[in-house]
């Protein structure tokens, strides 16, 4: 006999779930080709077992995202035909500058902030860096760039993120955009939200300092520099809190 269940759920047609195709940056782009290689191509092949004629999303170059039909699986390998444009929204231009602190917090906000929005990623040697984290940075770019790369292709995001090598401080605030703000526990006027540009395609950047936060020599420099201070709020944040919120801030006021 039928549970009332079973009866009910015969009674109706349940719609399949449209499953959104998978997103990915593509290491070589060739004409109408392109080619995942090494562990991105061996995860897509393995772990998720593609199979030659199934289609996904292919950053092919700079904000271009077309379709992509596997052509070929080989070791360490998987071959697209490029097909139809993919219309993308514009997002911000943001790059986030981010003194170094404890590499695995710092991983996770690189990951996050990538995943919200931020186009880029500039490591930065403080004052108050440690200084085995400001050692140690170099040897950490590589992995910073497969973990935003992930997560760009989580959040399927339109170009691939930019991870620059670390820097000191004072060559970082020579940086061009069209506003530069630098967040600040001492700032107690200027709130985030009011400094932040007006257009969706405003190239903008926002700095963060390390744990212990910047000297006041350090601020001093970037008001010299034309950079603009501004404030979270009266809540002290950790490094990559901050990040994040001021990320999330910033991209859902421009979109």
């Amino acid at each position: 006999m039928l549970s009332r269940v079973q009866v009910a759920c015969d009674r109706y047609v349940i719609p399949s779930v449209l499953m959104t195709r998978r997103r990915w940056i593509a290491d070589e782009v060739y004409g109408n080709r392109a080619a995942l290689i090494g562990p991105h191509a061996e995860h897509l092949a393995h772990v998720l077992r593609a199979r030659v004629g199934q289609e996904f999303d292919i950053v092919a170059a700079g904000e271009n995202v077309r379709r992509g039909r596997i052509t070929n699986i080989a070791d360490k390998r998987v071959e697209f035909e490029l097909g139809e444009i993919i219309p993308t929204g514009a997002m911000p231009r943001l790059t986030l500058m981010l003194s170094v602190f404890k590499f695995d917090r710092m991983e996770w906000a690189i990951e996050k902030c990538i995943e919200l929005g931020a186009a880029g990623i500039i490591p930065v040697i403080a004052h108050r860096t440690e200084s085995h984290l400001a050692a140690g940075a170099i040897r950490r770019v590589d992995r910073w760039r497969r973990v935003a790369r992930q997560a760009a292709e989580q959040s399927r995001r339109g170009s691939p993120p930019e991870i620059g090598q670390p820097v000191k401080l004072k060559e970082a605030v020579k940086l061009a955009s069209t506003a530069r703000i630098v967040l600040a526990e001492s700032e107690e006027k200027t709130m985030l939200k009011d400094v932040l540009p007006s257009s969706a395609s405003s190239e903008f950047t926002l700095a963060f300092g390390p744990e212990g936060g910047w000297t006041e020599t350090e601020l001093e420099l970037f008001r010299e520099c034309g950079w603009i201070l501004a404030s979270l709020g009266r809540t002290i944040l950790r490094a990559e809190t901050a990040a994040v919120a001021a990320t999330a801030i910033a991209v859902a006021q421009l979109q």
